[in-house]
This record gives structure tokens, sequence and C-alpha cells, in this order.
């Protein structure tokens, strides 16, 4: 049974969120403040998926998101952000910081189910990768998907469930060009017009940004989408 945390201090709409997804067969917990949560977290297990709003009282969603990022034991929790912020710079804040899906409030509890159940199913999808090696490199990037560990220019690098789904995609993949729209597909498991192929873009960000010199290898390929080079482990 997959244990699921809420963060919202709208305690009627969380309450009505929990009672749909206990209904679905989940276990699920509601703080209704982000220091509540971030308590929560560290004197309970991790659960399987946080369900965060953005405004909150006190310390906001994107500032738990952070903090959890932070912490070696939460930083690939898998969170949806909730939030009534709806513009394209809101999401991309979300997707900047980690999130792995935003949903706009209002919103129907049965696509909240989808989204819930989709985060869900990546986190257990089989590697798409060819061949059952658990250790794949490129240069001075190395992923050992056992451990779900990634070194670059051997320094262990923290990522979250989805970017450690988009490297695999591309190092499993080196030298082919990945459209946005096939690696929407492939990590997000999302033909989803609402996850938009700007998405991939701010991960593609992100992992670079994570991964130093050795994310200078993942080339924009224009108009198209991404590839990953590779390099000689000597290499840049």
């Amino acid at each position: 049974m997959s244990t699921l945390l809420i963060v919202e201090d709208e305690q009627e709409l969380a309450q009505v969120v929990a009672y749909n997804l206990k209904r679905e067969g989940f276990q699920v917990s509601i703080c209704l403040s982000a220091e509540e949560a971030l308590h929560w977290t560290t004197h309970n297990a991790v659960p399987d998926l946080v369900i965060l709003d953005i405004v909150l009282p006190g310390m906001s969603g994107i500032e738990l998101c952070r903090r959890w990022r932070q912490q070696e034991s939460t930083h690939n929790l898998p969170i949806l952000f909730l939030s009534a912020r709806g513009e394209e710079t809101d999401r991309i804040i979300g997707f900047e910081m980690g999130a792995d899906d935003y949903l706009v409030k209002p919103f129907h509890v049965r696509e909240l189910l989808l989204r819930v159940r989709a985060i869900l199913r990546r986190r257990t999808l089989p590697s798409p990768a060819v061949g059952s090696s658990d250790h794949l490199q490129s240069g001075a990037l190395r992923m050992d998907r056992k451990k779900h560990q990634v070194f670059a220019h051997n320094q262990e690098v923290a990522l979250t469930s989805m970017e450690f789904k988009l490297l695999e995609i591309l190092l499993t993949h080196k030298g082919v060009v990945q459209s946005r729209d096939a690696l929407l597909a492939a990590v997000w498991n999302s033909h989803n017009t609402a996850i938009q192929t700007r998405t991939v873009d701010v991960h593609v960000k992100r992992l670079r940004q994570k991964l130093g010199p050795a994310g200078d290898n993942i080339e924009t390929v224009r108009n198209i989408g991404y590839c990953l080079r590779d390099s000689n482990p000597d290499g840049p």
C-alpha cells in the first residue's frame, strides 16, 4: 500500500482529497503547515509521494520542497505541487525546485488521482535501457541503477527521481537525439498536453547544473530535443 502525505492548510480541502485517496486504497496522512510536514518526515517513514500546496502559513511549499531536496533521506521524494498559481512562470519555478508534477486549483479529483498513480507508476517502471547492466557510464558520468546513485567526476550527485530517469534515458541512448516529446513519454510516461515540453527543458537545465562540467555533454539539438555526447572518461 502506497503512503501519501498531503500538505494543505485548507483543512476541508485536505480532508476531501484524503477521503478520495483512501477510497482508492492509499494510506494518507495530512499536515496543515510546512513546518508540521517537515517534522512529520523527520520522525516517520518517508512517504511514497507528497501532495504539496505552495501557499502555506509560515514556510511556503516552495521552501519546504527546497529543504526536502537538501536532505539525504528526502532528496528524491516525489512531490506533486497543488496550487492556485497557474501561470507558466509559477509552473516553471515549481519544476525548477524539483517537483514531479504540478496541478492547478481548482482541479478535478479524478485528474489528481490519475496524476498520483502516474507518478507512483513511474517509480516502479522497469528501466528503459537496452541490456540488463546495472552500471551505465559516459565519460565522467557513472550511474548505478540498482543503488540509484550517480557520480560525476567521482563525486556523487543527488538527483530527484525525474532527473535520474531523464539521465538514464540519455545515458542508454548515447549519441542519439531524443526529442522533447519522446522524453516526456519515456520519463514522465505522459502524452498529456498539460505536461508541456517546457518541463523537459527545466529538468535538463537543473540536471546540467547538478552534474557540473560533466553536464556540458548534454547537448541541445535546436528545435528537436537533447543528446548526450559520448565522451572519453578523461574528456570534458
